[in-house]
């Protein structure tokens, strides 16, 4: 084997290992001292679409519905201790359903 066919071959294999860790990496977005992953944000607006609320569960409780829910991506779960949860969970959502991907926002990272 010559040495350029060498020097392609490890070549494609570097940039085929960057695509792949680009891919890996997921984008975070960072509010009000919570760290939580895009694609969590996104399964967030799943739950609470699936979800019927419980009129029960709303009376004895002041956190949002979704705090209950057992699928409820570890990352968000700090956010139902905070007494703003339904709000910052707003806030997320809008981030996310904006411009987040396209890491338009500051609060996004890891683009």
């Amino acid at each position: 084997m010559d040495s350029r066919t060498a020097l392609g071959h490890l070549l494609g294999a570097a940039v085929g290992l960057l695509l792949l860790l680009q891919s890996t990496q997921s984008v975070l977005i960072k509010y009000q001292g919570f760290e939580v992953q895009l694609e969590s944000v996104k399964k967030l607006s799943a739950l609470e679409g699936q979800q019927e609320p419980s009129p029960d569960l709303q009376t004895k409780s002041l956190l949002p519905s979704v705090c209950h829910h057992p699928a409820l991506p570890q990352d968000l779960r700090p956010v139902c201790t905070s007494q703003e949860a339904a709000s910052i969970f707003q806030t997320l959502r809008t981030i996310a359903n904006d411009d987040c991907e396209l890491c338009v926002n500051v609060a996004c990272t890891g683009c």
